[in-house]
């Protein structure tokens, strides 16, 4: 285990293996570095990457300065590709780490190649959506120390899970603590994805400044608003492709064989304009 030290002071843990290019992984909501679907990408990766995987703020080893801003995720990450990577990498990021690498890449982190793993962006109003208080609620779950509360109210309103999928996630063994670990940061999450989850279209400008070689990931089975919002955001972005198969949705297991596969190709394949 590394530390990075961010901006504002927070230490940053990571784990490094592997050798050759750089390769930061971001996880999404509830997602740590040892999060098994992803130590299991990490080694895949690792016999061609320095795969980079570390804990978001407020997650496992790392810090929690507070108050929270995106802003610090931002420094959080370009202080992992400093201390890591020498100054630049690839990067992956699912779902609310998709989110955070995109809001990264806008803001000049140096970036090689980009791959957004289903950000989850609702673009239209064909299907789920979460609720205009969507940030406040979660907020406030988790300020008056209502995890499990806030748990649920996020995967049902925020992920659009059936409630029965919650109740049977708080019986399957060690589940439920691993997700009540890291309750505290679901507003981290809320708030990154703040304004891009209402069913409206991404603004004229969206991603204008994202000019690196950028590759889209969805799966064939993920539910409309996930295939939309990534189908929106490979359309928006300058030099993006959509990157469509079975088995890459993220709503139920990693399946990190397929991902590394695909992460390998597009990272190796030269860059041709689009």
């Amino acid at each position: 285990m590394n530390f990075a030290t961010s901006k504002d002071g927070t230490k940053i843990a990571y784990d490094k293996t592997g050798q050759g290019p750089a390769l930061v992984l971001i996880g999404g909501a509830f997602s740590y570095r040892k999060f098994p679907g992803t130590v299991q990408l990490a080694k895949l990766l690792s016999d061609k990457y320095t795969v980079i995987n570390y804990d978001r703020r407020g997650r496992g080893d790392s810090g929690d300065t507070k108050p929270y801003h995106p802003a610090r995720e931002i420094e959080d990450l370009q202080a992992v590709i400093d201390d890591a990577a020498g100054g630049t990498a690839y990067v992956w990021g699912l779902s609310s780490g998709a989110a955070l690498a995109l809001q990264a890449a806008s803001a000049g982190v140096p970036i090689k190649k980009l791959a957004l793993h289903e950000p989850p962006f609702v673009v239209d109003d064909s299907a789920h959506k979460v609720p205009a208080d969507f940030l406040e609620r979660v907020t406030g779950l988790i300020d008056g120390n209502r995890r499990s509360e806030a748990i649920k109210y996020f995967m049902i309103k925020g992920m659009g899970a059936p409630a029965f999928i919650v109740s049977m996630m708080r019986i399957m063994p060690g589940v439920w603590s691993k997700l009540m670990a890291v309750a505290h940061t679901l507003p981290y999450d809320a708030a990154l994805m703040n304004g891009y989850m209402d069913g409206k279209p991404l603004p004229a400008q969206f991603g204008s400044s994202v000019t690196m070689p950028t590759a889209v990931l969805e799966g064939t089975e993920s539910p409309a608003s996930l295939r939309s919002g990534a189908r929106a955001v490979a359309d928006a972005l300058p030099q993006a492709k959509l990157v469509s198969k079975k088995g890459l949705g993220h709503t139920k297991q990693l399946n990190a064989k397929l991902i590394a596969s695909e992460l390998i190709a597009f990272f190796q394949a030269p860059h041709t304009a689009r």
